[in-house]
């Protein structure tokens, strides 16, 4: 379980692929105590550390991680997000995130600005209904509240503030128009959802 508070960002040394497992390498920089098997989001995907060598995490990732999230588009020096699992006890900064990935968002369109760039992004339509304005929205890892959203024939239109502290601390930095995001919605609106539909009679 994470907070969709990013700790700090990671660069990718490596991603080899063998045995339909990918192994990705990820350089932290010092003092991100993990041990192997820990839980760590790289860009909102939980992977579970496989080796931990002074300043370097490894994740065996697999086929479908690469499949259904934007992990695949990594290449080597690409610099990602990184969020260790929260300790029960800790403060909730941002929102309930389990790190699973509900799909990958578009970036539609991004104004930088001297106060907070304004970011677009087009969601599928089946993740747009669990999107609300002033709710909460996981994009490559961080926890954002959703200013405006807009469902459009080819998707849903989400509009996002980001903060200055949050362009300077995370990945976003280096976002551009057309990128792929990684998408987690709200976890308790698709248990709500679930609870509150018919069922058949047992």
């Amino acid at each position: 379980m994470f907070t969709g508070i990013v700790e700090r960002t990671g660069k990718i040394v490596s991603l080899n692929a063998a045995s339909g497992i990918t192994q990705l390498i990820v350089e932290t920089g010092k003092d991100f105590d993990t041990r192997p098997g820990d839980s760590v989001a790289v860009n909102g995907c939980c992977l579970t550390v496989t080796s931990n060598k002074v300043q370097f995490l490894a994740f065996d990732v697999s086929r479908e991680t690469l499949a259904v999230t934007g992990l695949g588009k990594l290449n080597e020096g690409d610099e990602v997000n990184l969020e260790r699992a929260m300790k029960l006890g800790d403060r909730l900064g941002g929102h309930i995130v389990s790190g699973h990935v509900d799909g990958v968002g578009t970036v539609d369109r991004i104004y930088k600005k001297p106060d907070g760039w304004e970011l677009w992004v087009t969601i599928p339509h089946a993740l747009g209904r669990y999107v609300i304005s002033k709710g909460s929205i996981c994009l490559e890892g961080v926890s954002l509240t959703v200013n405006h959203v807009d469902d459009r024939p080819d998707g849903t239109l989400v509009g996002i503030t980001l903060i200055p502290t949050t362009v300077s601390l995370t990945a976003f930095k280096n976002v551009t128009d057309g990128d792929k995001l990684n998408v987690e919605v709200d976890t308790i609106g698709k248990f709500v959802e679930r609870l509150t539909k018919a069922w058949p009679q047992q």
